[in-house]
């Protein structure tokens, strides 16, 4: 999981719903890989301030702190919820990411994946 900084999560649109949404991620130059997106408070461990966590589809061989991340948002799975206990939380997150799996797979969203957003010139930071 990648959580985006105080700065980042505060320049995001306010007018972004809270909830789970999914679309593609990348690490550096590296390669794009499908992610699960948690925009809100997360209820279940009582935030007090907004976040922006990226869960990458994505087994990474070492810790990648400080590298840029690129995120695409394609979709909208389900609004942020609490949870009674830490294993309905986790079951929902594992059906998060199987339906981001099967969105990711569609024509329509997989097209993305080799957006020229993810390939941009070495040095050259959009941020959009």
């Amino acid at each position: 999981t990648a959580n985006f900084s105080e700065q980042v999560v505060e320049s995001f649109p306010s007018d972004i719903p809270t909830g789970i949404y999914y679309g593609w991620a990348c690490v550096g130059n590296g390669d794009v890989h499908k992610m699960v997106l948690s925009i809100g408070w997360n209820p279940f461990y009582k935030n007090i301030k907004k976040s922006v966590e990226t869960h990458i589809i994505h087994t990474f061989k070492e810790d990648f702190y400080g590298e840029v991340l690129s995120i695409v948002i394609t979709g909208y799975i389900r609004p942020e919820k609490n949870f009674d206990s830490l294993d309905a939380l986790i079951s929902a997150i594992q059906g998060d990411i199987e339906e981001a799996k099967r969105q990711l797979d569609l024509p329509e969203h997989l097209k993305l994946k080799e957006d020229n957003f993810f390939h941009l010139p070495e040095g050259k930071i959009v941020n959009s």
